[in-house]
């Protein structure tokens, strides 16, 4: 409880720097709109997520609101706060991407929660399986295990810093050279820091939930790996665009500045309707 609480204080004192020192696009009323909808669709897939994990489990205690009102899933958290905010920008007809203020201190708030996952143990159910390897961990059964929960603050803590870089070239993307006054290219646009983030992290808990002794429910996969590969493809555009991404010629906009200049006339619109 106490490093779920230390995640929940990290990740907001993160968002508030990133937002004071990064500068945010999203009008008030829309950005806590879009909060708002991501904590409340994050709790519903959370729990959604966690009955999912074991079916046939969650049929037999259907009945038993301990069991149901127990455990969570960060992936169905995530997953549930993506669909949400999207449906709540759809309805306010925002069209600016408004995600990636968060990408960081979200994965930091789970890094910290994964602490408290590896000192809580066997009883958390965020383990590995059996291993041989010197860095197994005895959780108090006698067996060496995979310590997954470090494997994931690793991988997370190693992405900070190339979030932070996909950021700096979003930031470039918006800035116009001199003296032609066109938008240097860039592979990332708005919205790509986020989209980096669940991409990098759907991709690494579908390998290491792998190591987890969970329930397979279909072609030896888990429900959280099967969740994590529809994401994967529903961001599949986005990762070929990176990929494929190429310098335009000189004196040549790409689809970047044109896509950029028009977002910024949008704001500059909104703003003055605001008046």
């Amino acid at each position: 409880m106490f490093f779920e609480s230390m995640a929940y204080v990290a990740g907001i004192l993160a968002y508030l720097w990133m937002r004071r020192r990064s500068g945010d696009s999203a009008p008030d009323p829309v950005r806590w709109s879009v909060i708002t909808a991501a904590v409340a669709g994050g709790a519903i897939g959370s729990k959604l997520m966690y009955l999912l994990e074991d079916p046939a489990a969650t049929f037999l205690h259907w009945h038993d609101p301990f069991y149901l009102m127990g455990g969570k899933s960060i992936i169905g958290g995530l997953v549930g706060g993506l669909i949400a905010v999207e449906w709540a920008k759809k309805y306010l007809g925002e069209k600016q991407s408004t995600g990636d203020l968060f990408a960081i201190p979200v994965a930091l708030s789970i890094a910290i929660g994964r602490i408290g996952c590896f000192l809580t143990g066997l009883s958390d159910n965020t383990y590995g399986v059996p291993t041989r390897l010197p860095w197994g961990v005895n959780f108090g059964d006698g067996v060496r295990r995979h310590p997954t929960q470090v494997y994931e603050i690793v991988f997370l803590l190693a992405l900070v810093p190339v979030l932070r870089w996909v950021m700096r070239k979003i930031a470039e993307s918006s800035k116009k050279t001199a003296p032609g006054g066109q938008y240097f290219a860039s592979r990332f646009r708005p919205g790509d820091a986020f989209k980096f983030f669940m991409i990098g992290y759907m991709a690494f808990r579908l390998v290491c939930d792998g190591l987890k002794p969970y329930v397979h429910v279909a072609l030896g996969l888990c429900s959280i790996q099967w969740i994590c590969l529809v994401i994967l493809v529903y961001y599949a555009r986005d990762i070929r665009r990176w990929i494929g991404f190429k310098k335009p010629a000189p004196g040549k906009p790409s689809e970047l500045m044109q896509e950029t200049s028009m977002q910024e006339t949008l704001v500059q619109e909104r703003r003055e309707g605001a008046f």
